[in-house]
């Protein structure tokens, strides 16, 4: 069963600064929902040429993490994903090497907005996923996938202001 999610969320937020927090994968467990428990266990960072930060992980970058897949149950899921696009102040997306998902393809896109004379950032995610495990997987991904994935971009969207200021 393959699947299509798209979120966007605007904050009065530099571009620069957004970027910078989204690109730096240490910055993951921060930004994931706290009942999911994510853990950064291993980063192998591969720093984009040309850019001065030291923390941003460009092409060939590989992230390992940990997390509860239901949030109640002390059950955790080893996720290794790698970075395959990477245009500093603009793009980067991410595949999963291992994980839950058959596939999946997350592109995460940040353009200079300006709302009511305010400066800001439009943050864009594109995410193309594939649960596998034929109608099982249809069916988990109608009653819950989803919907916890959305709820993780929602509960992300309330946190980023905060984790900006």
């Amino acid at each position: 069963m393959r699947g299509h999610l798209e979120f966007e969320q605007w904050v009065p937020f530099p571009l620069e600064r957004v970027f910078e927090l989204f690109s730096n994968p240490e910055n993951l467990p921060r930004i994931m929902p706290k009942v999911s428990a994510t853990r950064l266990i291993a980063l192998n960072r591969v720093h984009p040429s040309g850019i001065l930060s030291e923390k941003a992980a460009g092409v060939g970058s590989s992230i390992v993490t940990s997390f509860r897949i239901f949030p109640l149950l002390p059950i955790r899921s080893r996720w290794i994903a790698r970075i395959t696009e990477f245009e500093w102040n603009r793009y980067f997306a991410d595949v999963q090497d291992k994980g839950p998902f058959k596939s999946w393809h997350h592109r995460h896109q940040f353009e200079p907005e300006t709302r009511n004379r305010i400066a800001g950032t439009l943050v864009l995610d594109v995410i193309d996923y594939e649960v596998g495990f034929g109608w099982l997987g249809s069916a988990a991904n109608s009653i819950f996938i989803k919907r916890q994935m959305k709820n993780t971009f929602a509960e992300r969207q309330h946190k980023l202001p905060q984790l900006l200021a």
